[in-house]
């Protein structure tokens, strides 16, 4: 049987909540650059917001669902998506693909940690927890680029993004283990992955790219 989603602690709920809306711009901003209708934006910004956390979910059999146990955040995300997209029209700003990339990072941090240790309270080994966290903060960025026709920017522009959820995700399992409470490797985790990722794009860190024996 579907064990039921209980509730997380205040801090936990914050992050979650900081991250979706991190989350929903940046695919507000993916849908903005692909210049979707108003239907478009807002399933590509809840797509990006619920994608990660859902798939969390439906792995460790949790029911019901984040955002079918808070459908106020259904509510806030529509009003999200029309107020940015009232604001990007009347500004008239230009959305570059590096606009996308910070509030990404901040929603990856923030779900590292809160995947992480939402898996680690339900008994999971720290090996599939931080994993959990990895795919928590990963995949709603990856459904993102895939539903606008690209390949996911975790996998094509190079610089460490997954490997600092991982890495966020290890600094929960840790400070946990050292006796930190909860906030705090809640805080650290989330520190951890969004600085590195942040540093990664600052400072353009990439991963060598694979190539086969045949290209030059």
């Amino acid at each position: 049987m579907p064990r039921f989603a209980g509730s997380l602690s205040t801090l936990q709920n914050a992050l979650e909540a900081v991250a979706m809306i991190a989350f929903a711009l940046s695919g507000v901003i993916a849908a903005g650059r692909k210049q979707l209708d108003a239907v478009g934006v807002c399933a590509v910004a809840a797509i990006t917001a619920f994608g990660g956390g859902t798939l969390r979910d439906v792995l460790l059999d949790r029911r019901p669902f984040y955002w079918v146990a808070h459908a106020d955040w259904l509510w806030i995300l529509l009003a999200l998506c029309l107020a940015a997209m009232l604001f990007l029209r009347q500004r008239h700003l230009h959305l570059t693909e590096r606009a996308i990339l910070w509030p990404d990072a901040l929603g990856l941090g923030l779900f590292a940690a809160s995947g992480t240790q939402i898996a680690l309270a339900e008994n999971m080994p720290s090996l599939v927890a931080v994993v959990m966290g990895m795919m928590t903060s990963a995949f709603g960025g990856a459904l993102r680029d895939i539903v606008c026709n690209e390949i996911p920017t975790a996998f094509r522009d190079h610089r460490p993004y997954a490997l600092c959820a991982f890495a966020g995700g290890w600094v929960v399992v840790g400070a946990r283990e050292i006796g930190a409470s909860e906030q705090g490797a809640l805080a650290a985790g989330a520190l951890c992955a969004t600085s590195l990722r942040a540093l990664a794009i600052a400072f353009d860190w990439r991963l060598p790219a694979w190539r086969t024996g045949g290209e030059a």
